[in-house]
């Protein structure tokens, strides 16, 4: 995430960050056909968006599992926005997802500014399902303790 903050200060025009955005979303890896499913579509968004939650277990570790995603939308913007949103949560512990201050991250960014509201509808409804897959898998994980 550092790298993309970092990459924002360098960049001073937004036409330029928003090139940037998709050019993020462009090394996104491919989201297989099999997981484009209902359970994985994301409700709330004005594009279509799919996201795979994948959970590991960490015996003993704080913070319970660790998750990460993949995903995949029909639009450009959205797919760099998902990768933003992977830069943050992805390969997190459940418990740091809980914690992330997702729209802080987003403000230093400069997005609330800079979004429609319908995408910025859709980036909290992503945000949304990522903490609510954490909070899930901290449930799961504790009723096998």
């Amino acid at each position: 995430m550092a790298n993309i903050l970092a990459d924002f200060e360098l960049l001073d025009d937004w036409e330029d960050r928003y090139r940037y955005v998709i050019e993020l979303g462009r090394g996104l890896d491919p989201l297989p056909e099999a997981a484009r499913t209902p359970a994985n579509k994301v409700p709330g968004c004005v594009s279509q968006v799919w996201l795979a939650t994948h959970t590991a277990s960490r015996k003993g570790a704080e913070g319970g599992p660790t998750l990460s995603f993949q995903g995949d939308s029909d639009a450009h913007i959205v797919r760099g926005l998902i990768a933003i949103l992977f830069a943050i949560f992805s390969n997190q512990s459940a418990e740091t997802i809980l914690t992330v201050d997702a729209e802080q991250v987003f403000a230093s960014l400069g997005l609330n500014d800079h979004l429609t509201p319908q995408r910025s509808n859709g980036l909290m409804a992503m945000v949304k399902r990522i903490r609510h897959d954490a909070q899930a898998a901290l449930e799961g994980a504790s009723s096998l303790s």
